[in-house]
């Protein structure tokens, strides 16, 4: 996710495309129609009908589709599409919210159901025979810390905390949340923060591990460093029980 190459369509390019163009072979969204494109004519029922498919490019040995799951690549998607495509997530979720705290809500659902796919696609990748289950708490958060980090960012966060209030809090730090490079708050929403995405990602890891836990992420901005996010990870207090049991 840190390739900052920016690739841009000419605008050539996009006003040519139409689906009669060849070769036929997947249907597409055409940028140069809007939603228009996706409207079912004569021609696409038919299609459909036939069980043909078009697209508006040919296709590519090099599709993702093509790609073996245990490729341990981490430069897979290009910065720029994926600034893109999340401000895209954050004017949808907006435009559905009543307010800032369900925004961050949906934004948090969203970085869960992500969360949960990219913790089995790890464990894939690492193979059955060095891949472990990790059964302490703090041995999940270093999991999540380092090598998850890491494969999702492109580094691992800055730093990991236990709360001195609280035996079940810990905090996971990033001075430079990824998704929060693309966004500028407006004044009326200054209390948003969009890494709630990214808290979304914990929280669905550590569910998906056995370890239950609500996390949230907090602004926690020092000189220099005026993007820095806490993210605060709650368990289950039955975890903690557990824990102490079992290892002490």
């Amino acid at each position: 996710m840190s390739n900052d190459n920016i690739i841009l369509p000419s605008a050539a390019s996009l006003s040519t495309l139409s689906i009669a163009d060849n070769p036929k072979s997947g249907f597409g969204y055409n940028p140069s129609l809007g939603p228009l494109s996706n409207t079912i004519t004569p021609e696409s029922s038919n299609i459909l009908l036939n069980r043909k498919t078009l697209s508006l490019t040919p296709t590519s040995g090099n599709s993702i589709y093509d790609k073996n799951v245990n490729n341990k690549k981490i430069n897979e998607i290009n910065l720029s599409s994926l600034s893109f495509l999340f401000c895209e997530a954050v004017n949808w979720t907006h435009r559905n919210s009543k307010g800032i705290q369900d925004l961050e809500t949906r934004l948090n659902g969203l970085g869960y159901q992500v969360g949960q796919r990219f913790l089995e696609l790890i464990k894939l990748r690492e193979g059955v025979k060095s891949s472990k289950r990790e059964i302490k708490i703090i041995d999940i958060l270093r999991f999540i810390h380092g090598t998850f980090w890491k494969s999702i960012f492109g580094k691992t966060a800055n730093e990991l905390e236990k709360s001195q209030d609280a035996s079940n809090e810990y905090m996971i730090i990033d001075n430079v949340p990824l998704v929060s490079k693309f966004i500028s708050i407006p004044k009326d929403y200054g209390n948003l923060n969009c890494s709630a995405f990214m808290a979304g990602i914990i929280e669905g890891a550590l569910d998906s591990s056995s370890f239950h836990a609500n996390v949230t992420a907090h602004s926690a901005p020092i000189d220099g460093v005026p993007l820095r996010t806490v993210f605060l990870i709650k368990f289950d207090e039955q975890l903690v029980i557990r824990e102490s049991l079992r290892f002490n």
